[in-house]
């Protein structure tokens, strides 16, 4: 989700990448000259090493902003990491836990972050931007030409990875409720802010337990899975070469053509999306009080519906996807680096990179590539694109994951596909993991 900023467009439809080249970002760090990020930066660490940062939202927010930038930067350039690691959201999870768990940050900067990221609420104010921006900002052309017969072949990547996962987790000796819950729910979920955190928030509600014990179980999976899926990605690429009745070549059926819609940003605009979210967030938490649901599900039903009916009218469309992508520009590293901090317990995750774990991940991602291509294939996709889309992009993680999947198996022209698969398909996956609790 790091690079999330670089989708965020200019007035006359262009993107970052259009109008800045790879030289010119490479020598800036949050969109500005690295000198004076390292000016912003400095302040910030003499503040707050010498016991005077601002307490509350000021601080916290400050300190995630610098050092989540400065090390999804880094990890955004670090080969091996950027190409199969997930880049710079990998750095500012495992960068910010490390600098805890090696008390290199002061225990009252510690305190006042995880406060600010748990009863301080900036955790579901970026999820509320997330689902509703994410969900009602979906081309409308996409789901209508393609219809309902995508999220078949989605059903049939969860479908697979659960029974794969299963199997797997079984033979070396993982219980039926760690294999689904614990390693194939946060890999098939759309990514950590999407994905992970969330459900590390509906399994503590549901199940008892802090966050951040889930969490620290989650986040491994994810990272592996995404591995796999872009190592997959790479293979899946070769078998549609060997085996060209498999694969459209980067064409997912017969007669689609996709055309990107430009709009323009606007500041007024992003306040109604704004308060679009805000409503959505509080509509599921009173609606959670009532039904036997997460309020995250909740929302992201809702929200759907929303969509679907077409009752929201346009500005407000434009102003929740438009504040989706503000937030998820500026605060995804913040969030991350947070997440490090309050969520993140090293201990529990190198605990968990066991050879058991690492064969069960590896079973979830094959699962979801075989049941999204026999599925895909029934409703009329090409079955490699289908693996890849409806597959690997739902087993991968979230945005950046799908630019490294994609890029790996040379087929850029399905990020449509792909991000139904991040957005509606790890919403989906939230949906479920609040109904399976129950039954496990």
């Amino acid at each position: 989700m790091g690079q999330a900023a670089s989708t965020l467009s200019y007035e006359n439809g262009k993107t970052k990448e259009d109008v800045t080249d790879t030289k010119d970002r490479s020598l800036k760090i949050f969109n500005m000259p690295i000198l004076w990020f390292l000016v912003f930066a400095g302040i910030t660490l003499v503040s707050m090493y010498t016991g005077n940062l601002p307490g509350g939202m000021i601080g916290s927010l400050l300190v995630m902003m610098v050092l989540g930038e400065l090390f999804g930067w880094v990890g955004d350039r670090t080969p091996i990491v950027k190409t199969f690691l997930g880049g710079g959201a990998i750095i500012a999870i495992f960068g910010a836990a490390y600098m805890v768990y090696a008390g290199l940050l002061p225990e009252t900067t510690v305190t006042s972050m995880t406060d600010f990221m748990k009863s301080g609420g900036f955790l579901n104010f970026y999820i509320a931007a997330l689902i509703t921006g994410s969900i009602l900002g979906m081309n409308s052309k996409v789901l209508v030409k393609v219809g309902l017969r995508y999220f078949l072949p989605i059903f049939g990547a969860v479908a697979g990875a659960i029974i794969v996962a299963g199997i797997f987790g079984s033979l070396v000796g993982f219980t039926l409720k760690e294999a689904i819950l614990v390693i194939t729910m946060p890999i098939m979920g759309g990514g950590m802010g999407a994905g992970a955190v969330p459900m590390s928030q509906i399994y503590s509600e549901m199940m008892g337990n802090d966050p951040s014990y889930y969490i620290s179980m989650l986040v491994p999976a994810l990272a592996l899975g995404n591995v796999f899926a872009i190592i997959l990605a790479s293979v899946l690429d070769i078998i549609g070469k060997k085996v060209p009745s498999l694969s459209g070549n980067g064409q997912l059926m017969k007669g689609f053509t996709y055309e990107k819609t430009k709009q323009k940003y606007h500041i007024e605009k992003m306040g109604v999306g704004l308060l679009a979210a805000l409503t959505f967030f509080t509509v599921g938490t009173l609606l959670g009080s009532i039904l036997p649901l997460h309020p995250y599900a909740i929302m992201i039903i809702l929200v759907a519906v929303a969509k679907i009916s077409n009752i929201i009218p346009q500005n407000v469309v434009e102003g929740a996807s438009q504040w989706y992508q503000f937030v998820a520009g500026n605060w995804t590293f913040a969030l991350l680096f947070g997440i490090g901090v309050a969520y993140t317990d090293l201990n529990t995750v190198l605990e968990a990179l066991t050879l058991q774990y690492i064969l069960t991940v590896l079973g979830v991602v094959l699962g979801a590539i075989i049941g999204a291509a026999i599925l895909g294939k029934l409703v009329g996709f090409y079955p490699i694109e289908a693996a890849i889309t409806a597959g690997l992009c739902m087993a991968n993680m979230g945005g950046t994951g799908d630019v490294a999947v994609l890029s790996a198996s040379k087929r850029m022209e399905l990020m449509p596909f792909a991000q139904i698969s991040s957005r509606l398909g790890g919403a989906l996956i939230l949906l479920l993991a609040g109904l399976i609790i129950p039954l496990l």
